[in-house]
Order: structure tokens, then sequence, then C-alpha cells
């Protein structure tokens, strides 16, 4: 965005006393039954989320955007949001966690700080489970911490009878003086299942829509949609810091062509990160690594996080997607894999006893975890050579993974980066580099690390100025024959078919 932009846009922050109090389950609910209305709604997530984000994404029918200051810093959050909203009529915000909780005591970077950034009234849902007038406390507690987050509205969530809606309604009221906007009742079917990282995605969820749309229904029925979108309109204007936008690479031509990995087992990506890529030039190619058999004509690949643990069988399965993938290692193919994509690229897996072959081209055996062994945001020192950043520059990032190291040969491998925050593959270090192979368990944002995408972006040329000078055999109309030679290829590198 080049120049200051100001908008109008409505807009609110849909938070909560912690995490788990119902606040996705609403928000979810909330965009679709307005978009039911004709509206056109901006949906946000707070923080470094990619799962929430993902049921957003489904219930507005648009790319759901992370506004994370630490990752982004307050300038370009404050951009991002302008960008994304302005054309929109109504903008929906899910914080995370409690309120006020954030990095340290000051509570930086915590959904309250977003609020006051972005001069977004919040509306606070209240899980009601086993109290009465002590709601009326917490929220009254919550309106006087910080007179610089305005708390405009409250929704009640599992309300167990009326006469349990009316004690709370009339406490809160006659306490607070802010308006109680709805009170979702307990819901028998609740719509939404939990696993490790919580949530299920969407993409995994077997009947998606009929999820969201049962909040919707809930919400018409139990929230006053007309004085939410009241509240909302009483935001004030915002006014955009004007910064200019990323500048667009020298492109050759034909334009590099980067591979996404994204199916079920691989669908962590923010949406900024592959627009960044293409607005610097790069051409984007779909990849499934479940269903797919060979790898397309590509000149780098990028594998976000998932659950590779969840599709261990079908990933091994795919055997001749996971030759052709190493081979393309060996040939110099440059790979950015975070998180689950860091598995996938491993020789090994081990989910409930069971070893499952993956992609070989790091000589890592990984196994999974009862609890995290990353949770939180990290910082990154760049200091050895690697394909995608240069060296001396911090790099800012978040984890949340189960998966750790079982074994490993430290010495056929380096690791890029020294970790000054954060845990990685062994609690001081990240970033593990063979050939031109960077696998890493922090996850970046393009709008906060402007030289991601350039990086990619870069190597992708370079693979594929080698590959015009050197003439290739696709494996598509090579027949049986090389498929059979690349199996054997396999079998003596990984030791196993």
């Amino acid at each position: 965005m080049n120049g200051a932009t100001t908008i109008t846009t409505p807009r609110c922050i849909l938070a909560a006393m912690r995490g788990g109090q119902g606040k996705t389950a609403v928000s979810v609910g909330v965009t679709r039954a307005l978009i039911r209305q004709g509206r056109k709604v901006a949906s946000f997530k707070k923080g470094p989320d990619y799962i929430d984000a993902a049921w957003l994404t489904r219930s507005a029918k648009s790319p759901c955007y992370n506004l994370d200051t630490f990752l982004l810093g307050d300038d370009p959050v404050l951009d991002s949001f302008v960008k994304h909203a302005r054309h929109a009529d109504m903008a929906v915000i899910e914080g995370a966690r409690g309120l006020f909780d954030g990095m340290d005591q000051q509570g930086s970077y915590s959904t309250a700080a977003l609020a006051a950034l972005i001069e977004a009234p919040v509306v606070l849902v209240v899980d009601c489970s086993k109290i009465t007038r002590t709601a009326a406390a917490l929220v009254l507690g919550c309106m006087m911490f910080d007179p610089d987050v305005t708390i405009s509205g409250v929704i009640l969530n599992q309300v167990a009878r009326a006469r349990h809606e009316d004690m709370l309604r009339a406490s809160i009221q006659d306490r607070c003086g802010v308006p109680v906007i709805g009170a979702m009742p307990r819901l028998k079917d609740f719509p939404f299942q939990e696993r490790h990282l919580g949530l299920i995605p969407p993409q995994e969820h077997l009947t998606v829509d009929q999820a969201v749309d049962q909040l919707a229904d809930a919400v018409e029925k139990h929230i006053d949609l007309d004085a939410l979108w009241a509240l909302s309109a009483g935001a004030p204007e915002l006014r955009s810091s004007g910064r200019p936008g990323m500048s667009r690479l020298p492109m050759p031509h034909p334009r590099p062509r980067i591979g996404v990995i994204r199916d079920s087992a691989f669908q962590f990506y923010y949406p900024e990160n592959l627009e960044a890529l293409k607005e610097q030039g790069a051409d984007l190619v779909d990849i499934s690594a479940l269903t797919d058999r060979f790898l397309p004509d590509i000149d780098a690949l990028y594998i976000g996080g998932g659950f590779p643990e969840t599709h261990a069988a079908q990933l091994a399965g795919n055997e001749t997607f996971r030759i052709a993938l190493r081979q393309a290692v060996e040939d110099g193919l440059p790979v950015y894999a975070e998180c689950g994509g860091a598995m996938y690229m491993g020789n090994t897996l081990v989910c409930d006893g069971r070893e499952y072959p993956m992609v070989g081209a790091l000589p890592i055996t990984y196994g999974l975890s009862r609890r995290p062994r990353g949770h939180g945001y990290t910082v990154c020192r760049v200091d050895r050579a690697n394909p995608f950043f240069e060296q001396a520059q911090t790099l800012r990032g978040h984890e949340f993974h189960y998966s750790y190291v079982l074994e490993w040969d430290q010495d056929a491998m380096t690791m890029a980066f020294t970790l000054e925050r954060g845990y990685g593959f062994d609690g001081a270090h990240d970033g593990a580099c063979h050939r031109n192979v960077l696998a890493a368990y922090s996850h970046m944002h393009a709008a906060g690390e402007h030289g991601w995408a350039a990086g990619l972006i870069r190597s992708a040329i370079r693979h594929m100025e080698r590959k015009q000078a050197t003439p290739r055999v696709s494996l598509e109309n090579g027949g049986k024959s090389l498929e059979n030679q690349l199996k054997s290829v396999y079998k003596k590198v990984v030791g196993k078919t």
C-alpha cells in the first residue's frame, strides 16, 4: 500500500477472558450470519494461528488475515488491516487467548493492544458455565483495567436456561452499564471437534459447511446482529501508516514456478505469504503430497505446516511422489519447509509405534510427544549459510509442535539458526539445511519478514537457470523404466522403499 489510506469500515473484536471460551465458534457464526444478510465481511485473526483463521476463511468465503504485532510490527498490522478491510461492509476480528494476555506483565502484543491500535470496539464473549453475578464482576474488571480499550458489548456463552440468562443480563447491565447483545445456549450437537493443536481444521472436517451453517443458525437466533452492527459502526476513522509496499523483483522470462504443497496434510499457510510470492513475480503451482504421483516442473518448493502425523500412512504410501521429490532435492531443487513440512522432508516419522518412510532429504527420524515440545514466539539469529536468508539477520516467527527429533545425523547437515527464543529442533537451534533444503519449526510471516519471499524467489531463479543449462528428462514422460531407476536410487540412499 503506497500512501496513507483512511477507512470508516465498521469493525469489532470478539474477545474473551481466556482461551477455550467459545470466541471462535461465535466469530465463525457471526461472520456467516452477516454474510447471509448480504453484507461483505472481512475476517481477521489476532495472533499466529492457522486453524481458527481457516474456519473464518470458510465462514467469510474469503481469506482471513492474521494481525500479529510481534511478527509484523504495529505499522504493518495497521496497513494490512486497512488494506483488507477497506472494501468490506464490516470487519470481524477474533481475539486470541485472554483479552489482556500478552508476552509480559505489560500485555505486549495482546488482543487489547491490537484493539487500541486499530481503534476497534471490543465485544466480550463470556463463558457463563456455573456462574451468574460473578460474570458482571469479570466484565467490570475488564472495563476498568485499561482505559484505552473500549468494551462495547457482551455476548453470553454456554447459558443453561432462561432463568440463568435473566440473572446474567440483569447483573451485567446493572453493574457494568454495557449492553448484553446475545446469549448463546449450550449447543447439544456442537459442530467443532478438537485434538492436540486445537480445533480440527475445516480441511479435515467431514461436514464443514453444515458446521458453519449450524453456528450461523444459532447466532441468528440468539445474538442481536443489528446491535452488533450499530456498536461496530461506532468505530472512528482509521488511517494507515502510508509505508511503501514490497518492491517487485526483476523477473526473467519465463517466470519462476514455485510449487506449494496444499492438501489436508499440509494446510498451514498465511495468505500474505502466498500473495507476496505472486506479487513479487512468481507463478504458484498447487501440489498434493497425498494424491499426485509425480512432481511437476517447478523451480522451488514451499511446504507449510500441517498434520503429517494424521496422514502418515497415506504420505508414506505415495512412494513415487516421495522418490521424485527426493531426486529433485539431489538435483538441487530449493525447498523451504516449515514444521509439518520439515517432518515430511525427514527420513522417518514414528507414530503410535509404527515407522513411516518420508522423503528422506534430511537424515532425521521424528517422533511425537504427548505435550508440546515448542509453543510460542521464536527469535532466530541466522548464523550459517542457507538457501534463503542472509547471515547475521534476526528473524521473528512462531512454533507449535508435538514432534521432536528421535535420531539425526548432525554431521550430514547444518543448522542455519541459533535461537534467542523458542525450542526449534533441540532448544537452541532451528533451520536444518542439506543441499538447497531449509527445514525449520519456526513459521515466518511474509508481511513481517520482507526478505522471505525474495529469498525463495531468488533461489527459484538460480535453480531455473541451472535447469536451462542442463537437459532433463520428465518422469511423467519417462515411463516405467525411469520410475524403477528412481526407486533404485531411493533404496540406495534411504535404505528402504
